[in-house]
């Protein structure tokens, strides 16, 4: 009988002790970075913009401020609508030199 108990107690262990996967939930790859935007952000406050688009989440634009906040920008503003313009039209002209 002591061999058995020894035996579960030795499972136990091993199966409480063993390494997690490095996976993460489904609803926590899922979720959306930004959950609400603004929309006056002051331009000389950014540090640096950056673009996600993932197929569960519409796009979302994260701007990193010089204070180091990180906020969410709604991505219709206008100043940002502009921003993408040219920096478009600079990719473009690159490319066809």
């Amino acid at each position: 009988m002591d061999s058995k108990v020894l035996a579960l107690v030795a499972l136990l262990a091993v199966v409480i002790w063993s390494p997690e996967a490095d996976a993460k939930p489904i609803s926590l790859v899922e979720r959306c970075w930004c959950r609400s935007t603004l929309n006056t952000v002051p331009q000389r406050s950014i540090r640096e913009i950056k673009f996600l688009h993932t197929p569960s989440c519409p796009f979302q634009v994260i701007a990193k401020l010089k204070n180091n906040r990180e906020v969410c920008i709604n991505p219709k503003t206008k100043w940002l609508q502009q921003y993408l313009k040219n920096a478009i039209s600079k990719i473009k002209k690159k490319r066809s030199k």
